[in-house]
């Protein structure tokens, strides 16, 4: 009798550890797709971990038809305090950013006439945006920075997949058509190649801002991990460290990143979580910091003031591993002007 009663709680113990990886894993799948790299556009496919997903950068959560709640579902926007930015930065140039991902729909009633230029680098018959990733990430620092240009840097393919190669074609692009930003809101292998194109966008002006990856651990990730980019860790509304965010020494700044509400394909609107959505609000930060920047060590660039303005203003918050805190618009434009 006794045996029987053993063996009935063992079996229940077993179920509730099945029913625990499923929920899990459930939760894997739905927090995590863009900042992980599937893998190669052209040969055979590799996963690797991009930011917002396990094996591709994400589709949506969550899906509206229309955009009529912009202040209260845009929490980032006000948590990094972007609006009182504006009053400082709002009569500086447009700042270029390209964002490096699976597209942008061109046709997007918010987004389109912010468009300068666009260029495909995958099998992909077209840089529109057929996945609907690259478009919640320009949604997301157009929030940030209402005032910027976009460059539609192509270099995920239509499942979410690219490779390090296609990456670093795409930064040497963008930086020879004038970016100033570079938004890499996926994760890839490392490569030789891919490396020297961050440490050129770097010597030319340029910052690239990368997501941190939703491995949930330290382990690095690229190009984030790269000196030459700033590596952005993802905070949810109690700036406390969004699932599965990446962490780590290596780890600059941290941003929100966890349901944040953006534009979609088709005039659409969803959420998104993960460090991919994190990457692009701190694209954003720097677009507004490039906007009010000045040489101040006579180097010819404003890449390390926006750099240095960005991680000195920070605000402080009680989580390991994501640098100097949580970015501050504000903090970072009031830094510039002030120097």
């Amino acid at each position: 009798m006794r045996r029987l009663r053993y063996l009935t709680i063992a079996l229940v113990l077993a179920d509730l550890v099945l029913v625990g990886s499923l929920i899990h894993a459930a939760v894997l799948a739905k927090e995590t797709v863009p900042a992980y790299n599937a893998a190669p556009v052209h040969n055979t496919i590799t996963p690797v971990y991009n930011s917002d997903t396990v094996s591709h950068v994400s589709p949506a959560n969550t899906v509206c038809s229309t955009n009529d709640s912009y202040p209260t579902q845009r929490w980032g926007v006000s948590k990094i305090e972007a609006p009182q930015a504006w009053q400082i930065a709002r009569d500086s140039e447009p700042i270029i950013v390209a964002v490096l991902d699976t597209g942008i729909d061109e046709d997007n009633q918010d987004l389109a006439d912010k468009l300068v230029s666009q260029v495909n680098f995958t099998d992909s018959s077209t840089s529109d945006d057929l996945y609907g990733h690259g478009t919640h990430m320009v949604g997301t620092i157009v929030a940030i920075a209402p005032e910027c240009q976009l460059m539609n840097v192509k270099v995920a393919d239509d499942l979410g997949r690219c490779e390090a190669s296609v990456v670093a074609k795409g930064i040497i692009w963008a930086v020879d058509h004038g970016a100033q930003v570079i938004n890499i809101s996926l994760c890839t292998k490392s490569s030789p190649a891919l490396e020297e194109a961050v440490n050129y966008a770097w010597s030319e002006g340029a910052l690239i801002v990368a997501a941190a990856g939703n491995l949930g651990n330290s382990t690095p990730v690229y190009p984030a991990y790269y000196t030459n980019c700033l590596a952005v860790a993802a905070t949810n509304e109690s700036d406390s460290l969004a699932l599965l965010s990446g962490y780590g020494d290596w780890v600059d700044v941290a941003a929100p990143g966890f349901k944040i509400y953006s534009e979609l394909p088709d005039n659409q609107y969803g959420y998104k979580s993960g460090t991919s959505s994190a990457a692009a609000q701190v694209s954003g930060v720097a677009a507004l910091a490039f906007g009010v920047a000045e040489d101040g060590n006579d180097n010819g660039a404003v890449n390390d003031e926006v750099r240095q303005a960005i991680e000195n203003s920070c605000s402080p918050i009680n989580v390991g591993g994501v640098g100097k805190g949580l970015v501050n618009a504000l903090g970072a434009v009031m830094e510039l002007i002030s120097n």
